[in-house]
């Protein structure tokens, strides 16, 4: 989870291989109108992100052995209606210094998600609580070290969730 540009597609499959769980990319859960909306350089609000964190929910609860799905998960609320569909879900934050997110945002082509949403993405983050089921990882780290830190700290959840 994080806002875009932190590496959830990218980091969230090699965490995935690391893990040996499939990996799916939350963005292609997104009814067409949010894409379309992101697209135009809109903002989604609660009532459009909604229907998409109930099938986020659904896609991790329905998997029988695991999986790690990229999701943006700003919010509290979000992370909620993702729990309430799959009460298992340990949230991966990526989180990062804005300059970081704009070298890496400028840097890619090809995706619907304009920079210039950044702005609106960090006002509405909301950094997982100590009563929350997440691990927060700095993006700042080299991507290998960072993916293995993610990897043993999950692991070590896993284990304890099934002890």
């Amino acid at each position: 989870m994080g806002v875009s540009g932190c590496g959830k597609s990218t980091i969230g499959a090699l965490v995935a291989a690391g893990l040996g769980l499939p990996f799916t990319d939350g963005d292609s859960l997104h009814p067409l109108e949010n894409i379309a909306k992101m697209a135009a350089g809109i903002p989604l609000d609660d009532a459009d992100r909604a229907p998409w964190l109930a099938v986020v929910g659904r896609e991790l609860a329905s998997s029988a052995n695991g999986l790690v799905v990229a999701c943006s998960a700003l919010k509290r609320s979000y992370r909620e209606a993702i729990l309430a569909e799959a009460p298992d879900v340990v949230f991966l934050h990526l989180d990062g210094a804005r300059e970081v997110l704009e070298t890496r945002l400028e840097g890619r082509s090809g995706h619907f998600m304009p920079a210039a949403l950044l702005d609106s993405q960090l006002a509405a983050l909301e950094a997982p609580g100590d009563d929350e089921p997440a691990v927060v990882i700095d993006i700042s780290a080299p991507v290998d070290a960072l993916v293995r830190d993610a990897v043993v700290r999950l692991k070590g959840i896993a284990l304890r969730q099934s002890a």
